[in-house]
């Protein structure tokens, strides 16, 4: 599972370019899988037919992560950029990317301290000040490496430390997308449309197509959630902790979880001795929201393993938490009634 994730973390994949992590599901799903294809928005979609009831049960994580997008060259050859998805603008100075399909290396940067006035360092940098710095000295020199809308991530390598602990960027979700190529190792009673959605950060985008498309009886959703278990917060609003096993959602701003699959969540974690959190803090939003709200409707319910840092190039994760949300969505498949 470690090898896998690591896979999967250190692939390229924002939002509306999923195509590297794309290649990898694939690769890996179809082995698992009755039948495995890609819809019109770029979504992956394998299915492990089921041995009896014929309901039809959708499984999602998505494979985009946040990342920028370059949106002009300067003469002196700089690079202005947008974010794609949600990102602080705090974390962005001085950090690495790497752009385009050939990973040209650069460093996001912005004018020295030396330089600013008194109150612009009392002020967040914002994001349309920076620039990435490709070490390129002309606007045609930058335009042999790097063409307007390229996209570029964070450069971040997959790391084991502390006690348990993994730093990885794109942990929300190539973590849930670790965890549904685990479950389509088994095969349950009802028929598991396992769905590898794209564009879910810049709105859900690829989750309602997908819903859409196959009409599914029943939805589980599995994230990587905020976790903010760090120092001078309070309690009510860390969420998520590291280490206290999978969260479980009752509502965020996307969507209700369904009562009835909340209780019986809850219950397989008790009743199987998984520890389990409740997630403390109604924020964030995940593709529960679009799969919900899909054709008539679809009873819904979301898992996350906790992640500090989140949309960020270190995002820390404990694999315990990680073992046991998997643990907890295979009690899960395996007990629960689709009707």
């Amino acid at each position: 599972m470690v090898d896998l994730l690591k896979e999967l973390t250190e692939a390229a994949g924002v939002s509306g370019n999923e195509n590297e992590v794309r290649d990898i599901i694939l690769r890996l799903a179809q082995p698992l899988s009755d039948k495995t294809y890609v819809d019109r928005m770029g979504n992956v979609i394998a299915v492990k037919k089921g041995t009896g009831s014929g309901k039809k049960l959708m499984v999602a994580a998505h494979m985009d992560e946040v990342g920028f997008i370059i949106s002009g060259i300067g003469d002196n050859g700089m690079l202005k950029f947008r974010p794609v998805g949600g990102i602080d603008q705090r974390v962005l100075v001085s950090k690495r990317v790497l752009i385009g399909p050939d990973r040209i290396p650069g460093v996001i940067g912005v004018k020295a301290i030396h330089l600013q006035e008194p109150q612009e360092r009392n002020t967040v940098i914002k994001q349309r000040q920076m620039y990435i710095d490709i070490g390129a000295s002309s606007k045609e020199e930058a335009s042999r490496l790097v063409k307007l809308g390229d996209y570029a991530i964070f450069d971040s390598s997959f790391l084991i430390f502390g006690q348990d602990k993994v730093k990885a960027k794109a942990l929300d979700d190539r973590v849930g997308c670790s965890i549904i190529l685990e479950l389509l190792k088994d095969r349950y009673d009802f028929d598991l449309y396992a769905c590898f959605t794209v564009q879910e950060e810049v709105g859900l985008r690829g989750a309602g197509v997908a819903a859409y498309h196959i009409e599914p009886d029943m939805g589980l959703v599995i994230e990587g959630t905020t976790a903010a278990d760090i120092p001078d917060v309070p309690d009510h609003l860390k969420t998520t902790k590291l280490g206290k096993g999978p969260a479980i959602s009752f509502m965020d701003y996307s969507s209700v979880a369904n009562k009835d699959l909340f209780k019986q969540m809850v219950r397989t974690a008790e009743e199987n001795k998984i520890p389990y959190q409740l997630k403390e803090n109604v924020s964030g939003g995940n593709d529960a929201g679009r799969i919900q709200q899909s054709r008539a409707g679809v009873p819904t319910i979301a898992i996350s393993v906790p992640c500090r840092y989140i949309h960020s190039p270190s995002c820390v994760m404990d694999l315990n938490d990680y073992k046991n949300t998997l643990l907890l969505a295979q009690k899960f498949l395996k007990g629960c009634e689709v009707r």
